[in-house]
């Protein structure tokens, strides 16, 4: 099952360069993120890249993926600088980049979409039979589950991150940078794609990867590099590090423990959420009922229906039967605004298609859905704005200096800080959360947890949906266990995890 891979990767040995960064730097309006970062990465090596949302990783990523431009050093591949302006530049030096964000495009297929612009052809012909058999044969021997012609509008996140590592295999890159590789898989496509990566690099292709899953780092890596405020802390061997010792290199303070114990439900705590009968074309007879101070865990394989049931909840995924009430009144259908004004919030998977407005500051994506309570005579008191969007910024550890930077130039993990900060001006009555740490790093998720807890604490009702089911069970009080669109079984937080997923599978 391996020969096409191992072939191309082995033709590509030779080929691949070695990465040389010197005093590589970059600013933001004056805002540095990148600073004298120097380090070599060798032909077939895996670095990973380690640090704090907003320590540079991604920056120094998008660097040598051509997506941005850096303002100080060099990059050269095999002794020779190489100027890096552009995407195409860097694909023509071998070089692919594997974004948080995809760059895929949703209306066409996924066998267009690998090849777009660069169909196989024969005096201007395209020969697509040609290019669908390359394909075929790279999904079926990479493990992936995926359909040639279906559109990638129709994917989940991690499959459409699927069609991006295909892309760039189709291409013969000799260098493949991930930015989280594996936050939007489960399981078992997180084991199938870091086995793929291991051969990639066995055969000769440079893999440089960024996650916060250090434990996977570690399992993976030949060697790490340590940002911390865009400062390079340590390039060495993986070898002889463990998790403790990166997340001291990494955030310079103790960091929160991640396990926590949600409080009780009070005894009588009336229902805030209750869900009935909710269906449409991804979801059927979705029911659910969720009291004050409560933690619901939805928990399921990718594509079990887990986003669609929340989207639908939120008035984003039109329903065709069913109803929503908060707090005993009915929530009219299909309509976000309602939802909104009943006191649901959503944290959806998708931050840059369905959360943010990149091109605004991270303060203005904060202070959106509560401006309407800051205005007098149509004009906004930007006094009060201010002191709001400050509060709710500090609470989720969004720094005074990252708050005016336009939220599409952030880290992903201060994105997702921003999701949460933005519902926190006026908290919710009902939280909807889907995938509440993907992308983070681990004093992050410490915070993002504590946080959950506390608006349950406090009285909200909580819906959290996520792929890491260890993080599903230390927070919810129960779990609902999705599979092809409907809820399929239920149990408290003394489920063992084969119970759940035995439940999740058959």
């Amino acid at each position: 099952m391996q020969n096409q891979l191992d072939s191309s990767t082995q033709a590509s040995a030779v080929r691949a360069p070695q990465i040389r960064l010197d005093s590589v730097g970059k600013s933001y309006g004056g805002t540095s993120v990148l600073r004298d970062v120097s380090l070599t990465v060798e032909p077939g090596e895996i670095h990973g890249l380690l640090g704090e949302n907003g320590a540079g990783k991604s920056t120094l990523l998008k660097i040598l993926g051509g997506a941005i431009a850096s303002d100080a050093g060099t990059v050269s591949f095999n002794g020779t600088p190489a100027r890096i302006g552009a995407p195409r530049d860097a694909i023509d030096l071998g070089v692919s980049l594997i974004a948080q964000e995809l760059a895929l495009v949703p209306a066409r297929s996924v066998l267009e979409n690998v090849f777009l612009g660069r169909w196989s052809n024969t005096a201007g012909f395209v020969r697509s039979r040609k290019d669908r058999a390359q394909l075929a044969a790279l999904i079926e021997e990479s493990g992936f589950d995926l359909d040639l012609d279906a559109p990638v509008s129709s994917l989940s996140l991690g499959q459409a991150q699927q069609v991006e590592i295909l892309k760039a295999l189709a291409r013969g890159s000799k260098v493949i940078c991930f930015d989280e590789p594996t936050a939007a898989l489960g399981e078992a496509d997180t084991e199938n794609l870091l086995a793929l990566i291991r051969t990639l690099a066995a055969g000769g292709t440079t893999i440089i990867i960024v996650s916060h899953f250090l434990d996977e780092i570690l399992g993976i890596a030949d060697r790490i590099t340590v940002l911390r405020d865009g400062n390079q802390i340590i390039t060495d061997d993986a070898a002889g590090y463990d998790t403790e010792k990166l997340v001291g290199l990494m955030v310079g303070r103790q960091v929160e423990a991640l396990a926590r114990t949600p409080k009780p439900v009070e005894s009588g705590a009336p229902v805030l959420l209750s869900v009935q009968g909710l269906g449409n074309s991804k979801i059927s007879n979705i029911s659910l009922e969720v009291r004050r101070g409560e933690v619901l865990g939805l928990v399921g394989l990718m594509g079990s229906g887990r986003s669609e049931t929340l989207n639908a909840i939120f008035g984003g995924d039109r329903i065709s039967v069913g109803e929503v009430s908060v707090g005993g009144q009915k929530v009219r259908r299909n309509s976000v605004r309602a939802a909104i004004r009943s006191g649901i919030a959503l944290v959806p998977e998708s931050r840059k298609d369905q959360g943010l407005v990149l091109g605004r500051s991270a303060a203005d994506n904060i202070a959106l859905p509560s401006l309407h309570s800051r205005q007098l005579a149509g004009f906004i008191r930007m006094g009060t704005e201010r002191a709001v969007v400050d509060e709710a910024a500090e609470r989720v550890d969004i720094r005074g200096r990252v708050r005016q930077v336009e939220v599409g130039a952030l880290s992903g993990g201060n994105q997702q800080k921003a999701l949460f900060a933005k519902w926190l001006v006026e908290p919710p009555t009902v939280f909807l959360i889907d995938e509440p740490t993907r992308g983070v790093d681990i004093a992050a998720k410490a915070n993002i947890h504590k946080l959950i807890l506390e608006l349950a604490e406090r009285g909200a009702a909580v819906v959290v949906a996520s792929s890491e089911l260890e993080e599903v069970l230390s927070l919810s009080h129960r779990l609902a266990v999705m599979r092809q669109g409907s809820i399929v079984a239920e149990f408290d937080r003394s489920a063992s995890p084969d119970e759940i997923m035995a439940a999740a599978f058959l």
